[in-house]
């Protein structure tokens, strides 16, 4: 069983299908660390159209409570981590320099084009983590 497992989520629901995944597979005794990356791009968009520093942290906030209460009501020890940059190789960094059974992380689901273009947040994760990477669809 997994007993460290990193959790990449961004609020979306592919991301709550990412956090079932992580019950799923997490033993009694591990421990789920959430990762949240503040994109750059979308922090001064916040910043330009919110009342206050408060509205921001707020609005990220709510980003991880569903997780977070999935998380408690299956009674899985977590821990959340709120970090700054760009989310893929973001997410990378921060699992290669901590121990991590395993990787869990959403996928939107991306077309053809839309990835060549944009590139994908886990399809960077995939090619960049040094540990196994579970890609929830």
């Amino acid at each position: 069983m997994y007993s460290s497992i990193l959790l990449a989520i961004d609020g979306s629901k592919n991301s709550l299908r990412a956090t079932e995944e992580a019950c799923k597979i997490a033993s009694e005794t591990a421990m789920v660390t959430i990762i949240y990356v503040v994109d750059y791009a979308q922090s001064k968009n916040d910043v330009l159209h919110a009342q206050g520093k408060s509205e921001i942290e707020l609005a990220r906030r709510q980003k991880i409570l569903s997780a977070e209460e999935f998380l408690q009501t299956e009674n899985i020890s977590y821990k959340v981590q709120v970090v700054h940059g760009d989310p893929g190789p973001t997410i990378v960094e921060f699992a290669n320099n901590n121990l991590f059974d395993i990787l869990i992380i959403g996928s939107r689901g991306l077309n053809a084009f839309q990835e060549m273009v944009l590139g994908s947040v886990s399809h960077k994760v995939v090619k960049g983590a040094k540990c196994p990477v579970l890609v929830v669809k």
